[in-house]
This record gives C-alpha cells, sequence and structure tokens, in this order.
C-alpha cells in the first residue's frame, strides 16, 4: 500500500495550508512513513540550531501520522525522543516512522530524525523517537470539550 501528498494538517495548521513544524510532503510505502521536512528559522534555540521543543514536536506530528495513513484515528499516550545531534534550521530533513506493533487500541510507533542526502547510507541520524498511540473514535475532542466545559463550571462555583 502506497498513500502520498502533502502534509496531514492538524487543525492548528489548516487556516494557513501547510504545517507549522516544516512537513512539506509524505509517503507511506510498505508500512514504512516518509516525511520530507525543514525546520522553520523561527524555532532557533542556538545559533543555526533547532530547539529541543521542535524537535520533539514534529517527531509526536510524525509518529502520529502512521495511524492515520493506515485509517485509524489516534492521540499520543506517550513520547520518547533520544536527541542524538543539534538540528540545523532550514536544511532539508527526513523523517521516517513505523509501527513496531499493535495490541488492542494501542500502537507503538517508532521513527527517526535524519539528514537528507542523496543516498540512504549518508543519512545522519539527529534524534530517534518511540511513541505509544492509542486509538479513539471521532467524538474524542467533543468529549473532551465537555468535560473542560464541566470542570471550569464546577470552578466557578
Amino acid at each position: 500500500m502506497t498513500t502520498e501528498g502533502g502534509p496531514r494538517l492538524c487543525r492548528g495548521c489548516l487556516p494557513n495550508d501547510r504545517c507549522r513544524y516544516g512537513i512539506a510532503h509524505e509517503r507511506l510505502t510498505d508500512g514504512v512513513l516518509t516525511v520530507g521536512l525543514r525546520c522553520p528559522a523561527h524555532y532557533e534555540a542556538g545559533q543555526g540550531i533547532a530547539h529541543g521543543g521542535w524537535t520533539a514536536g514534529v517527531m509526536d506530528e510524525i509518529l502520529g501520522h502512521v495511524p492515520g495513513h493506515h485509517g485509524q484515528f489516534a492521540v499520543t499516550g506517550q513520547l520518547e525522543i533520544d536527541f542524538l545531534r543539534p538540528v540545523p534550521l532550514e536544511r532539508d530533513l527526513l523523517g521516517r516512522a513505523w509501527v513496531e506493533r499493535r495490541d488492542g487500541r494501542r500502537w507503538y510507533v517508532a521513527g527517526v530524525l535524519a539528514m537528507a542526502a542523496e543516498r540512504p547510507g549518508d543519512q545522519t541520524e539527529l534524534a530517534r523517537a518511540r511513541s505509544v498511540l492509542v486509538a479513539r473514535d471521532q467524538d474524542h475532542y467533543r468529549r473532551h470539550a465537555t468535560w473542560l466545559a464541566d470542570w471550569d463550571t464546577a470552578r466557578r462555583t
């Protein structure tokens, strides 16, 4: 199975019609999601280097897209990041993610962020991540909004 195209945009990115993390395109082939991206300059933490929060955020985004490409809406239950090297700003990067296993509603997904290179062997890994994603139904956010409204009401009384 192959799916391909622009990035899957979250609700926060839809108004601008582009991913705020710099994901430009993605493709699922034989169970591996491959993502082309660049870290935008406004995520600079040190001279020419991305903030670690960007790296964690983009890895959460990339790993979180995997169940969606398999037709399942899921949310992050756990995320673990290994920061291997500083991530340069405004350079071509490559993300890859895949399902390690599934257990009921839980999707165990792993992935890497690397420098893009013409030859796969030349790709220097910058970060590795593992995530446990929990399958949810489409009412997930509606239930959250109801819970939050109830919480706010209880705090005012």
